[in-house]
């Protein structure tokens, strides 16, 4: 065990910063739809987490699209740019929550999204420089739940997993971050709730607003009990 000490807190972005899962649910449904796709109810739970080489093999292999992966990802990927065009859909509060942790901790960001979409996002809110990294998980092995994403993140931080505070929402978000070693905050999407992994987060809060320097002690100390 590391000790007590907190290093860090790595954010995931889309349902914790931003809200976009909903806006990769719509433009995949409907690029499967148009293109003779078979999609299924369960095929946005699916891919939640999913690295973009990941999502975009199984819209090819499972949902049935025609074209290539790297076609899929890049089109999906386009429209997506074009809903961030005039500002990214930022969850109420995010931003604050950004600056509290910032002026506490180190911060970092381990996500699914694209490395652009990333950059768009953070460019936007004017936080590149802020963040002391930022991981896209098409950038290590294998997307979430894998460890992949967050211990890069840790690692380009330079400091140890057992020492980071992740904050998520989604099943294969907080199995990632637990399976990283880090304590976890999750913050549950209602739209798509996290299920039976909820239960593996170490702290639950209802919005990110409440997202303070005594939420994420809590969580850390939650782990060495």
């Amino acid at each position: 065990m590391a000790g007590w000490q907190i290093e860090a807190v790595i954010f995931d972005m889309d349902g914790i910063l931003i809200d976009s899962e909903h806006v990769w649910d719509e433009i995949r449904e409907s690029l499967a739809k148009e293109r003779g796709g078979r999609w299924h109810d369960g095929a946005q739970r699916a891919m939640m987490g999913m690295s973009s080489p990941e999502w975009s093999a199984y819209m090819h292999d499972v949902i049935g699209l025609q074209e290539t992966p790297q076609e899929i990802n890049d089109e999906v990927v386009r429209q997506m740019l074009e809903r961030y065009a005039v500002s990214p859909p930022w969850i109420d509060g995010a931003r604050e929550a950004i600056e509290r942790m910032a002026g506490v901790w180190t911060i970092g960001l381990a996500s699914s999204s694209n490395r652009e979409l990333i950059d768009r996002v953070l460019e936007a809110g004017g936080y590149t420089e802020l963040f002391g990294a930022a991981v896209s998980s098409e950038e290590v092995a294998g997307g979430k739940p894998r460890p992949d994403v967050y211990l890069e993140a840790a690692r380009r931080l330079g400091v140890d997993p057992e020492n980071c505070v992740a904050v998520e929402d989604s099943h294969n978000g907080i199995r990632s971050a637990k399976a990283a070693g880090m304590a976890c905050i999750a913050i549950p999407n209602p739209m798509f709730p996290p299920g039976d992994a909820l239960a593996e987060a170490d702290l639950v809060l209802d919005s990110i607003t409440a997202l303070n320097e005594a939420a994420v002690r809590a969580a850390r100390i939650s782990t060495l009990v």
